[in-house]
Parts: structure tokens; C-alpha cells; sequence
């Protein structure tokens, strides 16, 4: 079990985008009032350089050099978000996306911007993103979007095991931001058929919207009465997981989502809806695991 003191980590890259994830940490510190580690990660050239340019002790040294220079532009932005919050900073020689992994397992949260400096042209997310919200430990947060100040922590439920985590993640952050929660179900409309015939499934939608309703009732009991300070907005509708979600979190400040729910196939890190939201959320958003029994 992780302590209630574990810092938050914040890759940091030199980027803008991880700068936004910086400031958005800083203040989820001074919320939980835990520390913020800033780290920094880069890999050493495995080619060959010429020795007149630049040796190997020069390569690292440079690389460094500027990723502390990095960390110091982000503690400063971290300082303007949260001057309460305590910062430590770190240059690591390591993979980003491994060195964030492996620190997510003793970490509070961990948070990273959508898109870093090695982003190619043209794509929405970065790899260290997409690796960590694939197998992060602990609750991971790409920051990306525009979050509304004073809109709703929106969260995703379908009764499975991740969705029961992210729930008591977006409480808690509901009750800590003084803000209402909006707990959206969905049953998504299936088509069937082959390349010659297509046709709708026969169901009872009527019916199938007020089991959902009565389900996600079921589901917010016990949460309600936890976190009676947060007002409630139940949303079940037919509709597919990540499009409603973005639709709703386009006014909140924050969407939660489990890392895979009960159409997950086996094995998988993060299911189809979670890898939508991670290239197409927009607001921040929060993948949350259950914790590892």
C-alpha cells in the first residue's frame, strides 16, 4: 500500500506541453498536500560521434546540462501554480516512458503531457503518453485540453472492477475540488451482420436505459454516502463510452476513466475507450487502475 505522503511525479521534457502538466501536478499537490518530484529522463546516443566534436562523458554532460535547465523552468512554473508545494527535482539517465512506469509504483499519481519535444509532426499524443497510460501503476493523468475552472470531474462507469476505481478516484478529487461529479453509463447501439446483409439487434432500448439507470444508482449508493459534500448528475444513455465522455468533458476539469472495463479483452493494458480518450480527451484526463491485491 502506497503512503498517504507519496509525492506526485511530472515528467518533464522542455516541451510546453509538459510545462502544463507541471502546473496542473503543483496544484493537485495542494490539494492532497503531497510533494511533487520533477524528473527529467534522457538517453545517451548509441551511434558513433566523432571524438573531435563532442566525446561520450561530453554528450552526457551536455544532456544534463539541460535537463536541469529544464527542471529548473518547470520548478519555477510549478512555484507560480502552487507556492506551498514542495519540490524536488531529478535528471535520470533512462527511457522516459520506462523510468515513469517503474516510479509509478510507489508514486500518488503521475503526470505527463499529451505531446513532448520527439512528438512527431502531426500526432495527437506522444509515446511516453501512450506507454504510461498503458502500464502506469498508479493513477496516471495526461494532461491535455482546456480544463473548465469551475465545471464537474466527469467519470466513466460500467460496473467492472477498474470503473469501481475510478469512481472512488473521481470522488475524492470531486470532494477535494469542491466540485459536483457527473457519472456517465452508456449502452452502446451493436449493428450485426455480414457484407451482404446488416441489421439492428432487437432490443428493448426503453427498457435497457432504465437498467442502466437503476444500475448506476446502485453503483453511486455507497459513494454518496462516503462523500455526501458531492452533488451528483447521473447520466446512462445509448451512446458509445468515448464519445459521450468526450461530450461531457468538454465542460469539466477532469475525466476519469478505469483502465479497461468489461469489454476488455484479456490481457489487455487499456481498453479501447481508454486509448480514445488518452489521443482525443478534452481536458485532462485520469486512467486509474484497481490497486494490485
Amino acid at each position: 500500500m502506497k503512503s498517504p505522503s507519496a509525492p506526485i511525479v511530472c515528467g518533464v521534457d522542455g516541451s510546453a506541453s509538459a510545462l502544463a502538466a507541471v502546473g496542473w501536478a503543483a496544484q493537485e499537490c495542494a490539494r492532497h498536500q503531497v510533494p511533487l518530484r520533477l524528473v527529467h529522463a534522457f538517453m545517451l546516443p548509441s551511434g558513433d560521434y566523432p571524438e573531435i566534436v563532442l566525446n561520450g562523458d561530453g554528450i552526457r554532460q551536455a544532456m544534463e546540462e539541460q535537463g536541469r535547465a529544464w527542471l529548473e523552468e518547470a520548478r519555477a512554473t510549478a512555484r507560480a501554480s502552487a507556492p506551498e508545494t514542495e519540490v524536488t527535482t531529478e535528471v535520470i539517465c533512462s527511457g522516459a516512458g520506462a523510468l515513469l512506469i517503474e516510479l509509478s509504483k510507489s508514486a500518488r499519481q503521475v503526470a505527463v503531457g499529451s505531446r513532448g519535444l520527439g512528438t512527431v509532426t502531426g500526432l495527437l499524443v506522444g509515446s511516453t503518453a501512450v506507454a504510461l497510460a498503458a502500464h502506469g501503476q498508479s493513477p496516471v493523468i495526461v494532461v491535455r485540453g482546456t480544463a473548465v475552472p469551475h465545471g464537474p470531474v466527469v467519470v466513466g462507469v460500467d460496473g467492472s472492477p477498474t470503473s469501481e476505481a475510478a469512481l472512488a478516484f473521481a470522488f475524492e478529487e470531486a470532494s477535494l475540488r469542491n466540485t459536483s461529479l457527473t457519472a456517465v453509463m452508456t449502452i452502446a447501439d451493436f449493428t450485426g451482420g455480414s457484407a451482404y446483409t446488416m441489421s439492428r439487434l432487437s432490443i428493448d432500448w426503453g427498457q435497457a436505459e432504465e437498467d442502466e439507470r437503476r444500475l448506476l444508482a446502485q453503483r453511486l449508493a455507497g459513494w454518496q454516502e462516503k462523500y455526501p459534500d458531492v452533488v451528483i448528475n447521473r447520466i446512462a444513455l445509448r451512446d458509445r463510452p468515448a464519445r459521450a465522455l468526450m461530450r461531457y468533458g468538454a465542460e469539466a476539469q477532469l475525466l476519469v476513466v478505469g483502465s479497461h472495463g468489461h469489454g476488455g479483452f484479456a490481457g489487455m493494458l487499456l481498453g479501447s475507450t481508454g486509448q480514445a480518450l488518452v489521443h482525443h480527451a478534452p481536458c485532462p484526463l485520469a486512467i486509474v487502475r484497481p490497486p494490485k491485491k
